[in-house]
């Protein structure tokens, strides 16, 4: 018997079920079977489905002799399945890599519940990918099981068939089925939902629901949308059957009035001769299964579809008052800033005010936040105030943090009258430099893809960048912060503005250089293990991939981070930072964030301090990531998983093959990746050697004084102490692997 059976009906989707069958057959969870329902298709699929039969013993194919529709193509597969479990997938829909592994896991977790509910995204046409926005309902389910009641926000969630998986016991007890008509999922989820003793769920990203740009059902214009007042008839006939079900009527019949005025209101579903009876027939249904007070967003409902139609035109043009009125008051606003920050232009500099961003506004961070910890202690009367984008972000700063919120009166006042301005990245358009005033540039350490005019050769690289708007921000720049030459060179050719390179090496890694060559960094380290919940005494691998241009959305699953993480036996811990604006995306929903939850790894992706998770590890592995130049100061062991160093270089562009360049071993495959380790030569001589090498060429002049020299040399004047000339060291450049000459 197999743990799954996977019932998948089948009608009109030649051109992608394939895929759909693909993505079941080739689950790393293989204790499955298929139940494919030919719908009477009349294009290919009954020939696909017979062929995939041929070839997998796991698939079987029952060949309708009349098209039933979705629901009773369900049913006739139904009776065929053994698995514990039921699953229904439509077949224009795809499971994720690992989905069953992470649903079977979850399974015997929770005992074997009568219901599973998991997370799921859309995948548009047009190739973007969005979660479903009401994912934190199934992280904040708790591990355990539940029934409805005791939590009810589970019913929030989109009330659909295929997100879920159904023990075939409690099924067939139950005598759950599909009706006829659109909306039969309806009449399935509600009973299912309120019957089940035992639900639980997975925050995992187990299902990708095709978003297509035609052909979708629900969103053809027809009569056929009538079906929803029989299914929500069906829903509360199954309740009133079940006394004890009774206390669900008033929560049913608000759903109801807002599903059907949901329909009611797109403009691609009814037909607009048949949009009045629609209301009537919904009011009615309303009206005969009224059981309390109806609440305000229903009332329409009681007043008749000319008092709904012209509220809905009411909502509109007062829609489009809302629009123009924002415009006039944006202009007049814009009018009004200007003119303020053209008083506080007239008031003279404050040579005692310093300005700091990072990242956008998001926080005391990075090359910035090492200057502003400086500048405290080197001279404290610098007033040092912070830029961030919004009341919650504020909230996150540390105690006595002073900050002012983006775009606030505040911030133009002190961001006209600083003396020094320091930031990580561009400071918006808006904000005009005052002659006298100093602006730092930190970077976001050194470069290995193309930067800015360096991106005009490349138009899909630089999709969605203004680089013309770029550099004209970057005019505004006097000081440019550098850790090597191959920086230098890059920020000279990528940013053909006016200031001057400084060779002070980069603030952010002072703490990494004094970890390498002091004692303070293993008590930092082991406190930031301590806040993880690492065990004492495990060795850390932080796996910290980047993100791809050549793939929408940027997050490509190159890594089994269970498999590795098992991999490295025991005594280890993985520890996981994808790339920050993969952050809120769907990458830590496709089985990361399930995978923090129940130990397997460490997912640090939220840190906001990238390096106390480089001090708190033992080794990194990284793709391209810029991390790799910081985490060399550190002297520990490297290695690149560049499995697609091709189509990465290729799509975005590289300044030179850091696969030739290396800082470590790489692994060109995640089986040699998984060899070096189990080997032991990702902490070998040669390791070592080439570490060393990297690090003399990107780390040339970080000594761990960085933030100090900006400090001393940028805002108190003072002279930098001579020393001795750089020793030259070859760069990639005179290696010939780099696209960069000095000129």
């Amino acid at each position: 018997m197999p743990r799954f059976s996977v019932i998948v009906p089948v009608f009109k989707v030649q051109g992608f079920l394939r895929e759909c069958l693909d993505s079941v057959l080739e689950q790393s969870y293989p204790d499955l079977e298929v139940i494919a329902v030919d719908d009477c298709s009349p294009d290919g699929c009954g020939a696909i489905l017979d062929e995939f039969a041929a070839r997998d013993p796991r698939v079987r194919v029952l060949h309708l002799p009349e098209n039933v529709g979705l629901g009773r193509a369900r049913n006739a597969g139904m009776p065929s399945a053994t698995g514990d479990y039921l699953l229904f997938l439509d077949s224009d829909d795809t499971l994720t890599p690992g989905a069953l592994r992470a649903v079977a896991d979850r399974l015997e977790e929770t005992g074997d519940p009568d219901v599973l509910v998991f997370d799921y995204a859309r995948t548009y046409w047009w190739g973007g990918t969005r979660r479903n926005v009401l994912a934190r309902v199934l992280a904040e389910a708790g591990a355990g099981t539940f029934t409805a009641s005791e939590h009810p926000e589970i019913l929030d969630l989109l009330m659909v068939v295929w997100n879920k998986v159904y023990r075939r016991e409690f099924v067939e007890r139950e005598g759950f089925a599909f009706p006829p008509g659109y909306y039969e999922d309806t009449p399935w989820t509600f009973p299912v939902m309120l019957s089940a003793r035992r639900i639980a769920a997975l925050d995992r990203i187990c299902l990708a629901y095709r978003q297509r740009r035609q052909g979708n059902i629900l969103s053809t214009t027809s009569r056929k949308h009538f079906d929803i007042h029989d299914q929500y008839e069906r829903v509360f006939a199954f309740v009133d059957a079940r006394p004890e079900l009774s206390g669900w009527r008033p929560y049913l019949h608000h759903k109801m009035g807002e599903h059907c005025l949901d329909i009611l209101s797109k403009p691609d579903r009814l037909p607009e001769q048949d949009k009045a009876e629609f209301f009537r027939r919904t009011a009615a249904l309303l009206r005969a299964h009224k059981s309390g007070p109806v609440p305000g967003e229903l009332r329409v409902l009681e007043q008749g579809f000319a008092v709904y139609r012209l509220r809905r035109q009411a909502s509109r043009a007062g829609r489009e008052l809302g629009r123009r009125g924002r415009q006039v008051r944006r202009a007049a606003t814009a009018r009004a800033r200007r003119g303020r920050s053209a008083l506080h232009a007239r008031r003279p500099l404050d040579p005692e005010l310093a300005v700091y961003s990072a990242f956008s506004h998001r926080g005391v961070l990075g090359d910035p936040a090492a200057v502003y910890a400086a500048a405290r202690e080197l001279a404290p009367w610098l007033r040092g105030v912070w830029v961030v984008r919004d009341a919650e972000q504020a909230a996150l700063l540390p105690p006595d943090t002073a900050y002012v919120l983006l775009d606030s009166p505040e911030y133009r006042r002190v961001t006209a009258r600083a003396t020094y301005l320091v930031n990580n990245v561009n400071w918006p358009g808006a904000l005009v430099k005052r002659p006298g005033s100093v602006h730092i540039h930190t970077h976001q350490g050194t470069p290995l893809k193309l930067m800015a005019a360096d991106l005009l050769g490349k138009p899909g690289a630089r999709h969605g960048l203004d680089v013309p708007q770029m550099l004209r921000r970057a005019d505004r720049w006097d000081y440019s912060l550098v850790a090597n030459r191959h920086s230098e060179l890059v920020w000279d050719r990528a940013y053909p503005c006016h200031f001057t390179s400084l060779r002070t090496g980069s603030p952010r890694n002072d703490v990494l250089v004094r970890a390498r060559t002091g004692t303070a960094g293993a008590a930092a380290g082991a406190a930031v293990r301590a806040r993880l919940g690492i065990p004492e005494g495990d060795r850390v691998v932080l796996y910290a991939p980047t993100r791809r241009e050549y793939v929408r959305g940027g997050y490509v699953d190159r890594l089994d981070p269970a498999r590795f993480a098992a991999g490295l036996g025991a005594g280890h811990t993985l520890v996981v930072r994808l790339h920050p604006s993969l952050a809120d995306g769907p990458a830590r929903g496709m089985g990361l964030s399930e995978l923090h939850r129940r130990g397997v790894v460490v997912d640090a992706t939220g840190e906001p301090h990238v390096e106390e998770l480089m001090l708190a590890s033992d080794a990194l592995v990284t793709d391209y990531s810029a991390l790799m130049f910081d985490y060399a100061n550190l002297d520990r062991p490297i290695v690149l998983l560049a499995d697609d160093w091709g189509a990465y270089a290729a799509s975005r562009g590289t300044y030179f093959d850091v696969t030739a360049d290396a800082p470590g071993h790489v692994a060109r495959s995640r089986a040699e990746l998984e060899h070096l380790f189990t080997s032991g030569a990702w902490e070998d001589a040669e390791s070592a050697r080439l570490r060393a090498g990297f690090r003399s060429r990107f780390c040339e002049f970080d000594d761990g004084r960085a933030a100090e020299r900006v400090v001393r040399t940028l805002m108190l004047g003072e002279r930098p102490a001579a020393k001795a000339p750089a020793v030259a060291v070859a760069l990639p450049a005179q290696a010939g692997h780099d696209l960069l000459a000095s000129s």
